[in-house]
């Protein structure tokens, strides 16, 4: 062992202690061999009599049997078959759906990817995996389509709110937890979207061109580590192409690198729709293509084996795989499940989590005269004029601004979404935990949305829906909670897609104010809408991409003007006709939607009237965000710009109060050009269903904002060091900036910072970083051919120099200042004020590795190394260096 410190030693003991990867709470569980155990357990005797019963069951099975069950039976299922029952999926990486895509079903809706990322906590990670599991077998789903790993390449990428950090070692981290919490928990993971699945702009056919080197440390890196230390029993392949084939075709990157290399034994799923060719998909290592029933497999692989263009022997290792999974979740006959129920976790409560989750999400990125936490005044009010002197003075009257404060944001668009039972609206929250005298006004501003939000009973509305038959028979009537439709897979009251003709939303609305209102249809196909006796539209709406998702994801909306008194109750009928294949037909769905919007008023006026209240206040909270027409699965982001008006809504607050916060609702970087105006801004991403409640406690100082940034904010688009996500005339997404992006990308560019580095965030005391000890492991003491062996192991201490209990993130840098300083460890540690903590961070091998594209291996570097510990990117307080003697 070869020990270094600059501080001449290791230093005090006492305190807190944390490990980033070995702590008791650390859920990679491994056996001697330095590999995550088959199925998560230690039970020999069970994974015998899996595999036994997976042989017995596919020797039982002729060739179209066999085939069968390597296409979905309908959009979430594939089976029964034979002696595997019915297998059921679900879209599942902030919440567990089910197999229904409607509000009807609600599900618990936990904190967006990136707020994961934020914790930056091994053990929170965990936690929503076994929430996340305990949701699944509650909806009666056998594997969840969770996590996302892949990176945040650039803030324009449209589904960056669905996956953890632009970083692979925090990435592949994280990811390897939750799938580690879902497996515990007899719930099978599906990492996604193998591989550089990186935006959404042409994202069926778009061919990212990358070089090796980029491709291994980068994009490959966080599903390599979930593969070897989580081991998860399933992983989907992505709609785009790596280098020219197609990853569900990719013979290389599945076969040879996934499988060969890696060692996974799990079920390669198709993307929804992603699987093209039966031949290129079969030769390329896919065994499961989903949704069903009509896929490339089945007949038509039947027939390729028939003629000779599918080995039979391959069939057999894709049943074999589709079996192992049934038998591991318990839906095949004769197979003990992996996690007997007597072995399931104590259930979780789940609303009590989510809002712990959310809290430690929660980067405080400014706190100028400490403006938060806010202390609510415990004496008479004092007649004074508005706050102009310190700002940690406790506070009476609260102003509240800003739509995101009334409707929340709690999760981001596409297959993420879920629909809660309740969300916490943070108004609501800050009301009910405030003191019975606090004052606190709410003024919405200006509308930042672009389109019409569905139509609620708040808005005067009472439907129903209505489904008819082709021959126009009313088949089923069903209550809605508002005026969304959306089913997907199956139908209320076992309707059947191919009986459906036409669904109605029917019903009465009653203005709660007189004016000018606004009806609004979005959807796709045929729609004719009524109100109040007048025909408002009667035409066909055309999707605007040509990606199938997107017509539902993203539907085109069209906005309707009528006039109406306040309480004259009015009919209201929408028909949307679905007898023709479109993309019910593809997908089995319906999906459409009755917008509303309430008489206008002048954005001006409503930024007045929020500015008036902010100087009447001793402190002004802004919440402000992106919608779900910036931030959605199926599109890019054009603009990194709060949409609307939010922006001087902020400056017209900020110039009113000095004591301002703004709260931004996003899962995703936006501009601040204000950032430096105001007193505070939290960044509470899409914090899930109890985000209000998560946000009152925190703005209050009944909890800390414990997140780091996972992510680097810029302060200007012109400063993106990466920005492109559309590919070329030829269909290519060239990866230009190799293996630079994100904090690495901007070291480069030393002229332009970005407004936070990646790991930055405030807490509510401070920190002092006092030693830093490393110790070396010799070669002799790891496991041969183990990637994450330890090459050195890290102690850091750090002392709460505060006057609070707080939460500090220690990270771990390896190298010298600029673009080639990387992450290696991190650690999460707590001390209560003037105590200390130590953190222990564990340096794997690959930590000090490169791809060598010449000789296509991994090259290890001996040194010397330079470890910098530090509070981000940019803030590093302790380093040493020293040489590693290591081999290769």
């Amino acid at each position: 062992m070869n020990p270094a410190s600059p501080t001449g030693g290791a230093g005090d003991r006492s305190g807190t202690e944390a490990d980033s990867a070995g702590r008791a709470d650390d859920p990679r569980r491994t056996d001697d061999t330095g590999r995550a155990e088959e199925d998560g357990c230690a039970d020999d005797a069970g994974r015998a009599a899996r595999i036994a019963a997976v042989e017995a069951a596919l020797a039982e099975l002729n060739l179209p049997g066999t085939a069968d069950l390597l296409g979905g039976t309908d959009m979430w299922s594939v089976g029964p078959a034979g002696r595997c029952g019915r297998l059921v999926f679900s879209d599942g990486p902030a919440g567990v759906r089910g197999e229904d895509w409607t509000p009807e079903d609600p599900s618990l809706a936990l904190p967006s990817p990136t707020a994961i990322g934020a914790t930056w906590d091994i053990a929170a990670a965990h936690r929503a995996g076994l929430l996340l599991a305990q949701e699944a077998r509650r909806k009666g789903a056998h594997v969840v389509l969770a996590p996302t790993v892949n990176l945040h390449r650039t803030p324009y990428g449209g589904r960056h709110f669905e996956a953890y950090s632009e970083d692979p070692e925090l990435t592949g981290v994280l990811g390897a937890a939750l799938v580690a919490g879902l497996q515990e928990g007899g719930v099978g993971a599906t990492p996604k979207h193998y591989v550089a699945n990186d935006a959404e702009t042409d994202r069926y056919t778009v061919d990212v061109r990358v070089d090796g080197r980029t491709l291994r440390e980068l994009y490959l890196a966080p599903f390599e580590r979930i593969v070897r230390t989580a081991r998860p029993w399933a992983l989907m392949a992505a709609y785009n192409s790596v280098n020219g084939v197609t990853m569900s075709e990719h013979d290389v990157l599945n076969n040879d690198v996934l499988r060969t290399e890696w060692g996974f034994d799990g079920v390669l799923v198709s993307d929804w729709t992603g699987a093209r060719s039966t031949v290129g998909c079969a030769r390329g290592g896919l065994d499961l293509a989903m949704p069903g029933p009509h896929t490339v497999y089945g007949e038509h692989l039947v027939a390729a084996v028939r003629e000779g263009k599918v080995a039979p022997e391959t069939v057999e290792t894709f049943a074999r795989r589709v079996l192992l999974l049934a038998a591991r979740v318990g839906v095949l006959e004769g197979a003990p499940r992996a996690v007997p129920a007597s072995g399931l976790p104590t259930p979780l409560d789940g609303r009590a989590a989510v809002r712990d989750l959310a809290a430690r999400s929660f980067v405080l990125l400014r706190n100028e005269n400490d403006a938060l936490p806010l202390e609510p005044a415990r004496e008479a009010p004092a007649q004074t004029p508005p706050p102009s002197g310190p700002a940690a003075r406790p506070v009476r009257r609260i102003a509240v601004s800003g739509l995101h404060a009334s409707a929340l944001r709690f999760g981001g668009g596409g297959s993420a979404q879920v629909f809660p039972e309740r969300v916490d609206a943070p108004l609501d929250a800050l009301r009910d935990a405030l003191p019975a005298d606090a004052e606190l006004s709410y003024e919405p501003g200006p509308d930042p949305r672009s389109r019409l939000a569905a139509a609620t009973p708040a808005d005067g509305f009472r439907l129903e829906a209505v489904l008819h038959g082709l021959d126009d028979a009313e088949l089923v009537r069903t209550h809605q909670r508002d005026g969304s439709v959306r089913w997907m897979g199956s139908l209320p009251g076992g309707a059947s897609f191919a009986d459906l003709g036409r669904v109605e939303l029917v019903g009465t609305f009653t203005p709660v104010r007189g004016g000018t209102h606004r009806l609004a249809v979005r959807g796709v196909g045929h729609f004719r809408l009524e109100a109040g006796g007048r025909v408002l539209y009667d035409a066909e709406l055309q999707p605007d991409s040509e990606d199938p998702a997107a017509a539902f994801l993203n539907p085109p909306q069209r906005v309707f003007l009528l006039d109406a008194e306040e309480g004259a109750e009015m009919p209201v009928r929408l028909l949307h006709s679905v007898s023709s294949p479109g993309v019910g037909g593809l997908f089995g769905l319906v999906s459409f939607e009755l917008g509303y919007g309430a008489p206008a008023v002048p954005d001006d006026e409503l930024i007045e009237r929020a500015g008036r209240a902010a100087a009447e206040a001793d402190a002004a909270v802004v919440f402000v965000g992106t919608t779900d027409e910036s931030e959605s699965e199926g599109v890019d982001r054009e603009t990194l710009a709060l949409p609307g008006r939010q922006d001087d809504l902020v400056v017209r607050v900020a110039r009113a109060n000095p004591r301002t916060v703004v709260v931004v609702n996003a899962g995703a970087p936006v501009l601040m050009p204000w950032r430096q105006d105001v007193a505070a801004v939290l960044l509470c991403w899409f914090p899930g269903e109890a985000g209000g409640a998560a946000l009152a406690d925190v703005l209050l100082g009944t909890a800390e904002p414990g997140g780091r940034l996972p992510t680097t904010w810029p302060g200007a688009e012109d400063d993106l060091p990466v920005r492109q996500v559309v590919p070329d005339s030829d269909g290519q997404l060239p990866y230009t900036e190799g293996p630079l992006i994100g904090y690495r990308a901007w070291c480069r560019h030393t002229d332009a910072p970005p407004a936070y580095w990646f790991g930055h965030g405030l807490g509510y005391t401070t920190w002092l970083y006092e030693t830093l000890h490393v110790t070396v492991c010799e070669p002799g003491t790891r496991r041969d051919g183990d990637p994450y062996a330890p090459v050195a192991e890290v102690t850091v201490r750090v002392r709460n120099s505060g006057s609070r209990h707080g939460r500090e993130v220690v990270q771990l840098y390896l190298g010298p200042e600029g673009p080639d300083r990387r992450l290696a460890a991190f650690a999460v540690v707590e001390a209560a004020a003037g105590s200390s903590a130590q953190a222990r961070l564990t340096v794997p091998l690959r930590a000090v590795q490169s791809w060598d594209d010449t000789m296509l291996t991994w090259r290890t570097h001996p040194g010397p190394h330079l470890f910098a510990a530090g509070r981000s990117a940019a803030d590093i307080r302790l380093t040493a260096e020293l040489s590693l003697p290591v081999e290769g």
